[in-house]
């Protein structure tokens, strides 16, 4: 038996209408019925779906033409669909699927050395290049991430193991041991090697005082890295040497290593303030060591979206660094900080978090500006 009343729905009625009849229907009296049964049936129809009848039909509703009245119903989840695309969680929800399957980045012509050098603390040096080294190696880029940190940071937020003993940086600056027996592979992120520091770097720089060519020895143990890697068919893409908070010889070790210079500035106003040096010794470096150096990137860390500090911050490091300052900035996250203690990067302690997406866009640009000659950005002037 068809569901349609006799004579099927009429033209220009809605589904709603011809379901509010349908409603209807079911209680009224079949036919045959007495009189009296009729009417009583007709009091027991609820007011509510009897004025849901007459509020849609009087509703003029534009006729579906040839199509069939099933045929507009799925347009309502389509656009449902559409707005659940647009909140938070569907976001987070999009960037897990993503990583999970992520497509590779451009690789470089040549290696990218990197040093990301502030000599402020808790800027987020560490934080920055840790999730940089795992958002390029999660998208198919070979990376070498060499913690030239004392305390260890980078060390510990990859768990690679980094107590007094272990083969490390230190052994590779101040005894001359090859940087690949120190490497060590990170596991949950193949492509990444880690290069890890041990409590003993801290006395590196006054070993390094009385040694011939002290600020270079990082470059020499680097080169020949890179070289045995060239050789093996499995060349590095990306070098990102985390740096101590300080101007010391390991800093300077870092600047003369390496080709460009990552800073992250926190969107505070003492990050500001102690810049112009670290301007004025990239320059020393330049003019002295290594004339190939340029600050390339800036990373804005740390911005609070609801302070109008962190904003002009912000504008201030965009109008004098120009495009050397990533699109991207890093917000203020909890989950930032609490990634490293559970031995991991954000990228897979929580892929979805706003911090793990942020990272993931700066590695992009990163990724991109490496894949074509960057020109160079005057970024090396006085702040």
């Amino acid at each position: 038996m068809s569901d349609y009343p006799e004579g099927g729905p009429e033209p220009g009625r809605s589904v709603a209408a011809v379901r509010a009849v349908f409603e209807t229907s079911a209680q009224s009296p079949q036919v045959g019925a007495s009189e009296a049964d009729k009417a009583e049936a007709a009091e027991s129809v609820p007011r509510e779906t009897a004025a849901r009848a007459e509020g849609v039909e009087n509703a003029n509703p534009a006729p579906y033409g040839d199509q069939p009245p099933q045929a507009q119903a799925p347009q309502a989840h389509e656009t449902g669909s559409a707005d659940q695309a647009d909140t938070p969680i569907a976001a987070a929800a999009a960037a897990v699927v993503r990583l999970s399957h992520p497509e590779p980045y451009p690789r470089p012509s040549a290696t990218r050395r990197m040093t990301v050098a502030n000599q402020k603390g808790g800027v987020g040096k560490t934080t920055s290049a840790v999730n940089l080294a795992a958002a390029l190696a999660i998208h198919g880029l070979r990376v070498l991430l060499i913690d030239l940190d004392p305390q260890g940071n980078a060390s510990t937020a990859l768990d690679v193991p980094h107590h007094s003993g272990v083969p490390s940086v230190y052994e590779a600056l101040i005894d001359g041991v090859p940087l690949e027996d120190t490497a060590v592979p990170v596991a949950a992120l193949p492509g990444l090697v880690c290069v890890p520091a041990t409590i003993d770097l801290a006395g590196a720089e006054i070993e390094l005082v009385s040694m011939v060519a002290r600020e270079s020895r990082l470059k020499r143990a680097l080169d020949a890295y890179l070289r045995g890697r060239v050789d093996a068919g499995d060349p590095v893409d990306y070098v990102l040497v985390d740096c101590p908070p300080s101007l010391g010889l390991l800093t300077v070790n870092a600047l003369v290593a390496a080709v460009e210079v990552l800073i992250p500035i926190q969107c505070e106003y003492y990050a500001l303030e102690g810049l112009g040096q670290l301007l004025r010794n990239v320059d020393l470096v330049r003019g002295h060591l290594n004339a190939d150096l340029e600050i390339s990137t800036i990373l804005l860390t740390m911005y609070d979206g609801r302070t109008k500090l962190a904003e002009q911050v912000a504008g201030e490091v965009r109008e004098h660094f120009g495009p050397a300052v990533l699109r991207s900035v890093i917000p203020r996250s909890v989950r930032l900080s609490e990634a490293p203690s559970y031995g991991q990067s954000i990228l897979t302690y929580d892929p979805g978090s706003p911090g793990a997406l942020s990272y993931v866009d700066a590695a992009r640009e990163l990724a991109d500006r490496g894949a074509e000659p960057q020109p160079r950005s005057g970024a090396e002037g006085e702040l």
